[in-house]
């Protein structure tokens, strides 16, 4: 159950209503006009809330579903007590997403630009735009339509940014080209100087960065994250990335469409990324490779060298997943002798 200061609840619904919502079958006959309250996890689900039960792994949970309604699948529904309401669904863990956005949203802000936002004269601002206390939007800067700037974001000279944007409080977004839906998280920083420097004379001199960084439609970036823009090249980020707190995209990456970094992925300059490669949290990654479209990394793992498309890795440095179960295998067998 969310709390209902931080989330708006959308009203009481009916089962039908629920249904429909999340395209599901109604087993139970004849209480399609009764109202569920709240959606609740199955420990916490009481008399007048629905829960969700769909894990294959984790059947002895039906006993203790005690809801006025479960959405479960076909395989699972004859284990829900009696007396319970049974919906049926073929994707239960959309139906979930479904529901949570039937029954709740997120309070948005009034479309206004708070009085203390500092706000160049030659910025251009879209229509129903919400910017927030102290945020700053500097010269040639281009927002649009519909778009929520949080308080003390700072949206640098220059920048585009789509349709339907948010970002975060305290964010930063510099030398940015970002394209529509995109939700820029709480102190992300964007198109900050990439980490260049060559040896001169025995000191480190910096390299100046003159690239940008291009985010594509329907891009999230986590709170505390940065990606640093290109040297040369652009820094480019793909429709659909969903891209975790605490990431380091480097400068001149090219991370291709719907690809996920979990927390503390570090991706050090130059690599190319295809589509949908999944990251799993702290892995890290040499400069200069390539990891093929549809690639997964196993977490905490180090890839010094390039990964095949497909590819399912894992280790430091890594190799194929079955490799290094095998090697733990090995290691735990002979390390008891």
């Amino acid at each position: 159950m969310a709390d209902k200061v931080f989330y708006k609840h959308n009203g009481i619904k009916t089962i039908e209503e629920i249904a429909k919502a999340i395209n599901a079958e109604i087993i139970t006959e004849g209480r399609s006009k009764e109202k569920i309250d709240d959606i609740c996890s199955i420990e916490s689900a009481g008399v007048t809330d629905l829960c969700f039960f769909y894990d294959k792994k984790s059947k002895d949970k039906a006993k203790l579903i005690k809801a006025k309604a479960c959405v479960t699948i076909k395989e699972l529904a004859g284990l829900i007590p009696e007396g319970v309401i049974v919906l049926v669904t073929e994707n239960p863990k959309l139906a979930f997403t479904n529901l949570i956005n039937f029954y709740y949203s997120e309070h948005k802000p009034t479309a206004e630009i708070d009085k203390s936002a500092v706000i160049a004269k030659s910025a251009q601002i879209g229509k129903n735009c919400y910017v927030g206390p102290h945020a700053v939007i500097e010269d040639d800067v281009v927002i649009g339509d519909n778009c929520v700037i949080e308080a003390n974001a700072v949206i640098a000279r220059g920048c585009k940014i789509g349709n339907n944007c948010r970002i975060g409080n305290n964010a930063s977004v510099a030398y940015c080209l970002m394209g529509n839906d995109c939700y820029i998280y709480t102190g992300a920083r964007i198109g900050q100087d990439g980490f260049g420097f060559s040896v001169v004379e025995g000191r480190h001199q910096r390299i100046p960065q003159i690239g940008r960084v291009i985010i594509g439609n329907d891009v999230e970036v986590g709170a505390n994250t940065c990606i640093d823009r290109g040297a040369l090249d652009d820094t480019i980020i793909g429709d659909g990335c969903r891209i975790d707190n605490l990431v380091q995209v480097a400068h001149n990456d090219r991370i291709g469409k719907c690809c996920i970094l979990v927390a503390q992925t570090g991706i050090a300059g130059s690599c190319t990324f295809g589509d949908y490669v999944v990251c799993g949290g702290q892995t890290g990654f040499a400069d200069h490779l390539k990891v093929g479209s549809g690639a997964q990394i196993g977490a905490q793992s180090g890839v010094m060298r390039d990964i095949e498309p497909g590819a399912i890795v894992m280790g430091s440095p890594t190799v194929p997943f079955k490799d290094f179960m095998r090697q733990v295998a090995f290691l735990q067998k002979n390390s008891k002798k």
